[in-house]
């Protein structure tokens, strides 16, 4: 029962450190249209984020490799979750800004 708890804690953080990283890589995205200094921006989120990600697998892994298998599976689904939430945003500020648009 012990093991399961354990990888089932694996695959949370895996799903948060993935929340973190293409969340935190929509933002910068979404941020670099209005930068003054649009390399410095990617560039330090970049390093941020990976370190930040490769410290919780670093740590999450360590000494077991299946508790790293279950932090990475918890890290894709997170990707494609973030990838779906955000396309659906991006889609409804679209929307309404097609329809401001049309009003003027």
């Amino acid at each position: 029962m012990n093991e399961i708890s354990n990888l089932i804690w694996a695959f949370i953080v895996g799903l948060l450190l993935g929340v973190l990283f293409f969340g935190g890589l929509w933002i910068t995205v979404k941020k670099i249209i209005n930068s003054k200094t649009p390399g410095l921006l990617m560039v330090g989120s970049f390093v941020l984020r990976i370190t930040i990600v490769l410290a919780g697998f670093y740590f999450i892994g360590l000494g077991d490799w299946k508790k790293l298998i279950a932090c990475l599976i918890g890290f894709m689904v997170s990707r494609f979750t973030v990838i779906y939430l955000t396309k659906s945003v991006d889609e409804k500020n679209a929307q309404i800004k097609k329809e401001v648009v049309h009003e003027a």
